[in-house]
Formats: structure tokens, C-alpha cells, sequence
């Protein structure tokens, strides 16, 4: 039997009730058919750890530059230049070296007073209101402010670049993303405060790109172009606002299903920094990865033709039992080890750093001011898009 005639189980990323709960099918998908191929939208998915993590690993047959995201994929639209995430080499190892140097752990975690000042002023205010919500009070706001420093942008325009942002990762339900002529990176609203800033230098990292000088893949020494930096800014904003506040949706969510642990981090909070590891493996942000499949390569005695999409499921590898015994077991206590929620290999997450000092520090100071909360289930809803999973909002109650 091959891999297209298998049946009985079904996954389909932009299935409502799919995503509402996924776990189930993507236990059946590692154990019932660890190479899937789905027909209505032409599709390969693996998703046991080993095989995510060899995909993630293997840049020469699962190849990014076609874009990481199914929709794009499929639409086979070429990627403007600077969109890190959706880059191969040698352009992509050029293109990441420019920002390893900003996004490292040492100079992140100098952020940290900082991090913590916008928690206080999102948190403190709401002390005594008998609730508040998870995403519209603290998930919108701190990355927000966070991202917006590190780049430059000014105070007053940060939540609509944020709103900008959001509005172009949304969906109609159980439907996929339609990419635009630039796929989903819009740039064009960053323009204005570019252009402020090669007048007006300053030490954030819009100037810094502007005066970045390195080789380029031809050997030529350069600049980045005005329209690379926009493309560059324009990755940079939606990734350090959207997979955080998704981050600490679960974190409320999660926490609240399990308060024998949330009462174990109140007293101890010093496993916070590790129950932040085990939310991303138990509730990564970003479920599934696309890759474009550059040459023919096998998966349990099936050949996945070159030109093919494949959908690495990294919810379903992060639970895989294989890799983490009893993986749908939440345990702030587990030692998690090496998770895929911010991938794997030469993609591994830039911002990898960044998010998880400001996931900890938001859980930290959440239960500083909130030991106990239940989340309202008749306000909580899901977020409508495709290429993150998570809350648009949960508000809960507290004592």
C-alpha cells in the first residue's frame, strides 16, 4: 500500500476542528502514517521527531527559499530579497550573520529591566480587577514594545504596526492564506521610519542595518539596499510580535489547566525558565514548518518527488514518544532538552534568545501579582490563521 492510498486518517492544517485540538490526529499521524500525503491540497507531513529534525537538518533536499509556509509553496512566488526565513545559502548564511551579531544571548538578555518594566506597567494596573486577559493585556503589549525599541520605531505608531502585522497573518476560517505578490512580507509600511532614520541615525537596529557593510554572495562588498532592509524590518516585526504573544496565550491557557504546577512555580520560581521549554514543546506557537522539496528523497520505503511540499508537524514531533516519554503529559518539571519549536539547524530561530527571556519574564511577573486565575471559556477564542496556533484572546478571572 502506498502512502497515497492510506486511509483513516486525515490532517488538514486549516481544519477548524482540527486545530482546535490537533493532538489526537497527530498521534495517529506518528503512529498510523509517519509519511502522509494529503490530496486536496497536494501535500507530504512527517511527523515523528527524528524525521522533522532530519528535514529541518537536511537544507539541501528540504530547501527554504521557495517560502516556509504551505500557501507560499504552492503559489511559487519568488522571495524578495532579505526575507531571512524563507532564504537558502549562501544568501541566507550572508543575510543571518548581519543579525546574529545584534540577537545574541548576552546582549538579549541586557533586556531584561527593560522586559520587565512593560510587564509592570501592562500588569500592575489590573491588581484587584478580578481578571484580565492573557493576550489583549500583556501577549499584545509587551513584544509589542520590545520588537519596537529594537528597531526603532516610535511609541505612537507601535500597536498600529502591530494591528498592521496581525491583520495580514489572518484567515477566514478552514481557509488557507492568499500570498500576495510579495507573499506574506508587506514592507511598504515601514518606509517612512527608514527613511526618517538614515537622516536621523541612533542606536537601534534599523540604523544598524543601514550601516551594515559585508560580502555578498557575489563577493562584492556592500550595503544592504533600501529594499532589503525594508524586507528585513518588515520579518523582524511580525516574527518578534506574533509567536511571543501566541507564548504566553498558552502559558494562561496551559497554567490553568494544570495548577498543581502553576502553585509549584509560585513556589518555586526558579523552574520557571524550564516550564517556559516545556510550554513550547507542549504548545509550540508555530505547529508546522513547510519546506519545498528539492530532489527525490525516501521516507519508510516511499519516494517524496522532487518538487513536492512538506509539511514538517512539529506540534506532533514535540510529543512524540519516541523522543519524550509520555509526551502528552505536561510537566513543568520534565527535562526537556533539545524541542523543534523554534526548528532546527541553519533556520534555528534568530529570536530564539529573546522569546524565551520574555516568555519567562512574563510568567514571572504574571504570578508575582496572579498565583491563581480560570480562564472564561465563554469570552476565550482562537486566533483565525494558518501559520501560527494560539489565542486571540483569553481573558480569566482571579481571586
Amino acid at each position: 500500500m502506498t502512502v497515497r492510498e492510506l486511509q483513516g486518517v486525515y490532517y488538514d492544517p486549516y481544519d477548524v476542528d482540527i486545530n482546535a485540538d490537533p493532538y489526537p490526529v497527530f498521534a495517529r499521524l506518528r503512529e498510523e502514517a509517519p509519511l502522509y500525503f494529503n490530496e486536496p491540497y497536494d501535500f507530504y507531513a512527517v511527523s515523528r521527531y527524528d524525521d522533522v529534525s532530519r528535514g529541518f537538518a537536511d537544507r539541501e533536499t528540504f530547501i527554504s527559499g521557495r517560502g516556509g509556509v504551505l500557501e507560499l509553496i504552492k503559489a511559487n512566488i519568488e522571495m524578495p530579497p532579505g526575507t531571512l526565513i524563507f532564504e537558502d545559502p549562501p544568501v541566507h548564511t550572508i543575510h543571518r550573520s548581519l543579525l546574529s551579531r545584534v540577537f545574541t544571548p548576552k546582549k538579549m538578555s541586557a533586556l531584561e529591566p527593560q522586559i520587565r518594566e512593560y510587564c509592570a506597567l501592562s500588569l500592575d494596573p489590573l491588581v484587584g480587577s478580578g481578571g484580565f486577559d492573557f493576550v489583549a493585556d500583556l501577549g499584545a503589549q509587551m513584544p509589542m514594545r520590545v520588537i519596537s525599541q529594537l528597531l526603532g520605531i516610535p511609541e505612537s505608531d507601535q500597536e498600529r504596526v502591530r494591528d498592521r502585522v496581525d491583520r495580514s497573518l489572518r484567515t477566514e476560517p478552514g481557509e488557507p492564506m492568499a500570498p500576495n505578490e510579495e507573499g506574506f512580507i508587506r514592507n511598504d509600511g515601514f518606509a517612512s521610519y527608514l527613511d526618517w532614520r538614515v537622516e536621523h541615525p541612533s542606536d537601534d537596529l534599523m540604523t544598524e542595518l543601514l550601516n551594515a557593510e559585508f560580502d555578498d554572495e557575489t563577493g562584492t562588498r556592500r550595503t544592504l539596499t533600501r529594499d532589503e532592509v525594508l524586507t528585513y524590518v518588515a520579518v523582524l516585526a511580525g516574527a518578534g510580535n506574533e509567536t511571543t504573544t501566541r507564548l504566553i496565550g498558552w502559558a494562561g491557557k496551559v497554567l490553568a489547566d494544570h495548577p498543581d504546577q502553576r502553585r509549584d512555580l509560585v513556589e518555586h520560581p526558579e523552574l520557571i525558565g524550564n516550564a517556559i521549554e516545556e510550554l513550547l514543546r507542549f504548545e509550540p506557537p508555530a505547529p508546522h514548518v513547510a519546506r519545498y522539496v528539492a530532489r527525490d528523497v525516501e521516507f519508510y520505503g516511499e519516494t517524496v518527488p522532487a518538487g513536492s511540499a512538506m509539511v514538517m508537524v512539529v506540534g506532533a514531533a514535540n510529543r512524540d514518544d519516541r523522543r519524550y516519554p509520555d509526551g502528552d503529559r505536561f510537566d513543568v518539571r520534565r527535562e526537556v532538552g533539545q524541542h523543534l519549536a523554534f526548528g532546527f539547524g541553519s533556520h534555528f530561530c534568530l529570536g530564539a534568545a529573546l522569546a524565551r527571556l520574555e516568555g519567562r519574564v512574563a510568567l514571572d511577573e504574571v504570578l508575582k501579582r496572579f498565583p491563581e486565575w480560570e480562564v472564561d471559556w465563554d469570552r476565550a477564542k482562537m486566533a483565525s490563521t494558518s501559520t501560527v496556533r494560539g489565542w486571540e484572546t483569553l481573558p480569566v478571572t482571579t481571586p
